[in-house]
């Protein structure tokens, strides 16, 4: 539907514009650019600034509230509104002290200084004034300097409702406003989680990045004793010369720093929520990561490992050429010499042992590109299906449970559907720290839009305290509470008839297998109360849409493809897919995890998902491929955690390890080190030595994503190209590279010399990507899977049925069955594990750099209250903590984050790590380990405790404080405020 038009006249001249647009954006389409600081698009009007002033229909307004409608007669540059705009600069200059040419942020997009040097003020009228604070450098990531602080509000705004961390504010009854942290709080001892989001939005220098200080240009790095005279003769020549001339030196200071600062997009190497923004470098130095409002996931929300988490890309331990073992140790090697050593000895012991005795893991963060020529080396060179990625560990069970009830593997909507959606579950799944930037974007609809939020977890985490419903069910219960609902809906009529009877099957035979899940039933295995459950039921069955997320929460379970399956039918029986607003959404951890799996990173599948058994399939990837279909394999590979088995019984031979910590993420960590010291043969593409690296008999240096170009799919299955911001370090390539010239090694001379032609290949072969190419994905454009041959996508999954032969959904019915572990008269404890905001897997990345250690440099278990209380438990309190197969040693912290008997502890430690405890126990259907059904008992350790584990400047001991965000009417309340054009005697304070 196309958007309504008005004429409006502007400045004389006749116009169309489309009705109620900001009129501020409406102009920027007539290439008539008003002046303003406080506005961003993103944000929307803040009316703080008083730069913006035009005059509609007579009246002097802000151009950034004001909008377009009929008849509008507006003029943009008559002498009251230059006036008033002036008036309203020289006031912001009273607060912030223009020295352009020695300021770190003098680099191009200082909305201050642009807006200052196109309005060509003459002079600066009032004198600025210093505030009474001090510089904050307590963050390690940024700095905030209220001496340059405008008041504009940008930040509070995206603190507060586009983050929603709630942690900034403005107190504009203060004699001397500035920006507060928890209310008043130095910023390394608050709520805030370093999401970069309030420095990405700053218009000028008071919130920066630290890597831009102090040298982001030319005269930057001059010392304070030195730049605090210079600053000063500086401005008292503007009062004799006017600004002008200082300015233009200014504007030749950007153009220098400009033609030496590189601008690259590219996609964040951390969790699957598949952020996209630029890389600002000059050679190796990253001096910021820019998020861009055209970014589609992201737009100009980050998390902290996406804008700060990068000092891994030079850290010191970085691999930069071969590494071969020779007598036990490692020594370096050229590519020659060790690729040579690879393809030999993987070639005799396939000749030797056959195809079964060589596997591949590929890398859940390399790119497609890569993944595709993994299983193509594996499927085409040995004959083997025996690849798979990391997806094993933690998404298989879901995508099990979309297969068997709508066909695709995948997430069934966007990322823009969560947001929308009448009602978001979230079930196993701390998004808030998981996946930060979906998570603000529930939290910015729940906070402002209405959107009703149902949160089911064991463990109390920021999600849970912001639900309008909190589950606490007992761990691995989620199938019983959810089958029970479908009960309760079915049996009280609540369910979406029509939809069930049109594109359904199954739904007879499915509500009579609910029989047993009763309400008493549910209330006595979960925990929850019969009043509970009939409540959440009730909002589901109510709820106009629904997108219901979970993660590991639910997939590491002994049963976690049945629990998968019991929350997709929940979203059947209820209506809720193949809408916009509404699906399945499991949350995907690595950020191409989605994409090593979907082309062809697993065992029993080809890119696209189309099995290796379908004869059909088969025929046409080997004609393309130039072979004989009898040639490739029609038997379903091994998968990671057969592989790891079948190498510790002597049976596997030989493994290609692609950038996956596999020694640390395999659960029972002593099974894994025993089959990969046994093993004959191992190669390891990394870039560092990894655990899984000390093992390997060849070490190949590998490039971060900055390091090369690619795409990469995220949780939504949106595919995005990145692009290479920096050559490789050292003689590290990328793995595309690595597997091409291995495979010419091995007799089959592919000849790729960019990943576009390896994605052309793959398009050229797999349905599901028919119509995806570089060329349709550049710069920030991106298309959703499955992709047509003329390049439209999929946005939204199933509105045109289900992917079945009839098209129809298929309900799956399921029994209850007991975790493969709990806990025992012995064993007394349940520990649960997963992810830290700040730290990403086993830390070979976040670790790499003080500056997110800093956050929180130590392991640590979470006790709850009453435990503490009952076994003399205090913060930093030694624990030893013992498994039915080992024990580690871990500091106790207190927290009601976790109840009762369950703890919690990070999987981020990695000697020892949380999976020296775990054991071989799994989900049958799909072999991924059943992590968080992990029981163990306690004892108090004679250790001093120490310093807190988690140390007390971390931000979870922070107190947010929620508002609105910035209230521009409080500022024009003072008594000093008075509309522009009149001058005002104190504009500092405001």
């Amino acid at each position: 539907m196309q958007d309504a038009l008005c004429t409006v006249l502007i400045d004389g001249f006749e116009h169309r514009l489309v009705s109620g647009e900001r009129l501020i954006d409406a102009l920027k389409t007539l290439d008539i650019d008003v002046p303003h600081v406080c506005y961003l698009k993103a944000l929307g009007p803040l009316q703080t600034c008083d730069t913006c002033l035009v005059e509609i229909n007579g009246d002097l307004v802000r151009g950034c509230a004001a909008t377009v409608h009929e008849g509008d007669v507006i003029v943009t540059s008559s002498p009251r509104a230059r006036q008033a705009r002036e008036e309203g600069m020289d006031r912001i200059l009273s607060k912030h002290e223009l020295y352009c040419t020695v300021c770190e942020n003098n680099t191009g997009d200082c909305q201050l200084h642009n807006t200052f040097a196109n309005m060509d003020i003459a002079i600066q009228r009032y004198p600025f004034k210093r505030k009474p604070y001090q510089k904050d450098e307590s963050n390690a990531f940024y700095t905030y300097d209220p001496d340059q602080c405008i008041l504009c509000g940008r930040c509070v705004e995206a603190c507060q409702n586009v983050e929603v961390n709630e942690t900034l504010s403005i107190d504009y009854s203060s004699p001397h406003p500035r920006v507060l942290w928890d209310g008043g709080k130095p910023i390394g001892q608050s709520s805030c989680v370093s999401c970069g989001h309030c420095v990405t939005v700053c218009p000028c220098n008071a919130l920066l990045e630290r890597t831009m200080q102090p040298d982001a240009g030319p005269f930057t790095a001059i010392p304070a004793v030195t730049k605090r005279p210079l600053i000063d003769l500086v401005k008292a020549l503007e009062d004799t010369t006017g600004t002008p001339p200082v300015t233009a030196v200014s504007k030749i200071d950007i153009a220098l720093r400009q033609s030496e600062i590189k601008r690259t997009k590219t996609v964040c190497t951390y969790c699957g929520v598949g952020c996209s923004f630029e890389m600002w470098t000059r050679d190796r130095h990253i001096l910021k990561v820019q998020p861009m409002e055209q970014a589609p996931v992201n737009g100009i929300s980050t998390c902290i490992k996406g804008k700060f988490g990068w000092d891994f890309v030079n850290a010191k331990e970085r691999l930069t050429t071969p590494l071969i073992r020779e007598y036990g140790k490692f020594r370096p090697a050229s590519w020659d010499e060790a690729l040579d050593l690879v393809a030999t000895r993987l070639t005799t012991i396939h000749e030797q042992h056959g195809s079964k005795s060589i596997g591949f893991i590929g890398s859940s963060k390399a790119s497609n590109e890569e993944a595709y020529l993994t299983q193509k080396i594996a499927r085409l060179i040995f004959r083997t299906n025996s690849v798979d990625n990391s997806s094993r560990y933690c998404q298989n069970p879901a995508t099990q449970g979309l297969f068997r009830t709508v066909g695709y593997g995948g997430d069934a909507g966007s990322i823009k559907d969560i947001e929308a959606a009448s009602l978001v579950i979230l079930v196993g799944s701390n998004t808030a720290e998981c996946h930060p930037v979906i998570a603000s974007r529930i939290k910015s609809s729940h906070k402002l839009h209405g959107q009703k939020l149902l949160v089911v977890d064991p463990r109390k985490h920021e999600m849970a305290e912001r639900a309008d419903i909190y589950l606490k069910a007992k761990a691995s219960t989620d199938l019983v509470w959810a089958c029970a609902t479908a009960r309760y809906i079915f049996d009280h009529g609540l369910e979406d008839k029509a939809f069930l009877q049109q594109h359904v099957n199954g739904v007879e035979e499915f509500r009579a297998s609910l029989e047993p899940f009763t309400l008493e039933f549910a209330e006595r295995m979960t925990g929850l109360s019969q009043a509970q459950i009939v409540q959440a039921a009730e909002m589901i069955a109510h709820a106009p849409t629904i997108c219901l997320l979970w993660a590991m929460g639910i997939t590491q379970h002994s049963h976690g493809s049945d629990t998968s399956t019991a929350l997709s039918n929940l979203l059947l029986v209820t209506g809720n897919y193949g809408r916009p607003g509404t699906g399945g959404y499991p949350m995907r951890g690595h950020n191409n995890v989605q994409g090593a799996s979907d082309f062809g990173c697993l065992k029993n599948v080809y890119p696209g998902y189309e099995k290796v058994t379908d004869q059909e399939a088969r025929e046409r990837w080997a004609r393309a491929w130039g072979v004989a279909p009898e040639y490739l394999s029609g038997e379903v590979g091994l998968d990671n955690f057969s592989m790891v088995e079948k190498a510790a019984k002597g049976e596997l031979k030989a493994m290609v390890v692609i950038g996956e910590e596999t020694a640390i993420a395999d659960a029972d960590t002593r099974n894994v080190i025993e089959a990969f010291s046994k093993i004959d043969f191992l190669v390891v593409l990394d870039m560092f030595v990894s655990r899984t690296a000390e093992f390997a008999d060849v070490v190949l240096p590998a490039c971060p994503s900055v390091e090369k170009d690619g795409t990469f799919t995220n949780t939504e299955r949106r595919i995005q190209r990145f692009y290479q911001v920096m050559e490789p370090l050292g003689d590290s390539w990328p793995d595309w590279r690595i597997l091409t010239e291995l495979a010419r090694r091995l007799g089959h001379d592919w000849g790729y010399t960019h990943p576009s032609q390896i994605m052309a290949e793959c398009a050229g072969i797999a349905k599901m990507f028919a119509g995806v190419s570089y060329e349709r994905l550049e710069g920030w454009k991106s298309l959703q899977w499955p992709v047509n041959a003329d390049g439209s996508d999929t946005p939204v999954l199933y509105t045109d049925g289900f992917h079945f032969p009839d098209r129809k959904a298929r309900l799956f019915a399921l029994t209850w069955e007991e975790p493969a572990e709990a806990a025992d008269g012995q064993f007394d404890l349940m520990l649960d594990n997963g992810r830290l905001l700040e730290h990403f897997q086993s830390t070979n990345q976040t670790g790499r750099g003080p500056r997110i250690k800093h956050e929180s440099p130590n392991w640590f278990v979470e006790v709850s209250p009453e435990l503490a209380a009952e076994r003399g438990i205090e913060d930093g309190t030694w624990l030893r903590v013992i498994s039915r197969r080992a024990e580690v040693e871990v500091r106790a912290t207190i927290t009601d984050r976790v109840s009762g008997n369950t703890l919690y502890i990070p999987i981020h430690q990695s000697k020892p790590g949380v999976n020296t405890l775990t054991g071989e126990h799994r989900d049958t259907e799909v072999n991924t380990p059943a992590y968080k059904e992990l029981a163990v008992r306690i004892e108090k350790l004679p250790k001093p405790k120490g310093e807190p584990p988690l140390p007390y400047r971390n931000h979870r001991y922070g107190r947010r404080t929620p508002n609105l965000g910035p209230s521009a009417e409080q500022k024009w309340e003072r008594r000093e405020y008075a509309e522009p054009p009149a001058t005002i005697e104190h504009p500092e304070t405001l």
